[in-house]
């Protein structure tokens, strides 16, 4: 999948924007705070519907304006038009593909499949369980619509039994037990599922996060992620330990008023060379980690849609050894489009940059020069 055009209005510092890229690299220079990354930020939009940096729609509105737009082109097997246009009045966010409107985001996930590798990814290995959860969970709803369907009912199934166990204990009626027992039937169901897919998914990514590793740092170290669910257990007998689990605590959920067990309570364990990574690992092996999971997602989600996803990389080579820089530019090759925002020109002198790459530079929300 290539993006062939980005176009930006009253997106954050970028008034009126236009943008046509490279089929290979496009690198996109700027200081700090001149509007690189909102370029990216504007991609992510329309491939999500959502914030790379999670913020609230309005908070992306230029100054002094009521709205923003941003438009793009989608090259693969057909071409796609997309848009999203948001309006402050009402707090509104309009969402269309080829001129039709799009009312549902989740029909939109998936769709324009995409990469990010961020200052924020540090929060993966080094945050807490929650930051990786939303990593495996956003992989895995891009590559399987089935999975994200699931993940969307589980999280209304844990809203709606939450608030049962509140009102339970505030009026302590027996006869609502049998609702709870309705509602906990279901998360068992749907949770399991999730697990299960969990489970297929560290199985078969931890290849292709060793692969990214070994190209990063040939064969010094290798990466593991372990994944289990109430400890390890073959998946035929997760719903027998998931119910099991839930009888013993039901008086605790009932007393906190609070869904204590089940797959939004699971964590990943990442290791270097069979040491645990938040506890031994350093920060240069942090980074790698990072950077190994971004480009394991990459050809993942490659390999399981059949499609290449869109890479967006911001600012990475600024906390880069030489070594490590040299090797993931190379590595970059093999990645076919990608997105990368940098603040210093002399940076590019490292990083193999060809004459199929676009280079354009950035300043207080314009487009300076840009380069083919």
């Amino acid at each position: 999948m290539i993006l062939r055009s980005l176009g930006l209005r009253n997106f954050r510092l970028h008034k009126q924007t236009n943008l046509e890229f490279s089929e290979n690299l496009n690198y996109i220079i700027g200081g700090n705070g001149q509007g690189k990354t909102t370029i990216l930020e504007a991609i992510y939009y329309l491939c999500t519907t959502k914030s790379l940096n999670q913020c609230l729609d309005a908070e992306v509105v230029n100054f002094n304006e009521t709205f923003f737009e941003v438009t793009g082109q989608f090259r693969d097997l057909a071409d796609n038009r997309t848009g999203i246009y948001y309006n402050t009045d009402n707090n509104k966010k309009s969402i269309f593909i080829d001129d039709k409107q799009i009312y549902r985001a989740s029909a939109v996930i998936g769709k324009f499949p995409v990469v990010t590798l961020i200052q924020s990814d540090h929060a993966i290995t080094q945050g807490a369980p929650a930051e990786r959860r939303k990593f495996v969970d956003s992989i895995i709803s891009q590559a399987s619509e089935t999975y994200l369907n699931f993940l969307l009912d589980y999280n209304k199934i844990l809203r709606q039994r939450s608030a049962l166990l509140s009102k339970i204990k505030e009026t302590n009626d027996k006869s609502l037990y049998g609702q709870l027992e309705a509602w906990t039937i279901t998360l068992v169901k749907t949770g399991s599922e999730l697990v299960r897919h969990r489970m297929k998914f560290v199985k078969s990514f931890n290849e292709y996060v060793a692969e990214a590793y070994q190209k990063i740092m040939e064969d010094f170290e290798v990466p593991f992620i372990n994944y289990s669910f109430l400890g390890e257990m073959d998946e035929n007998l997760i719903e027998d330990r998931f119910n099991e689990e839930l009888m013993n605590l039901q008086s605790d959920e009932l007393l906190r008023s609070k869904n204590l067990v089940g797959p939004h309570r699971d964590d990943f364990c990442f290791s270097v060379n069979g040491y645990e990574l938040r506890k031994y690992g350093s920060q240069g092996q942090h980074k790698t980690f990072q950077i190994a999971l971004r480009f394991g997602q990459f050809f993942y989600m490659k390999d399981t849609l059949g499609r290449t996803p869109i890479f967006l990389m911001d600012d990475v080579f600024g906390e880069l050894d030489t070594y490590r820089a040299n090797k993931i530019s190379l590595y970059l090759k093999e990645i076919g489009q990608a997105f990368i925002t940098m603040t210093d020109f002399s940076k590019l002198e490292n990083i193999n940059v060809s004459r199929n790459d676009f280079v354009l530079t950035v300043k207080n929300g314009g487009v300076i020069s840009a380069e083919k």
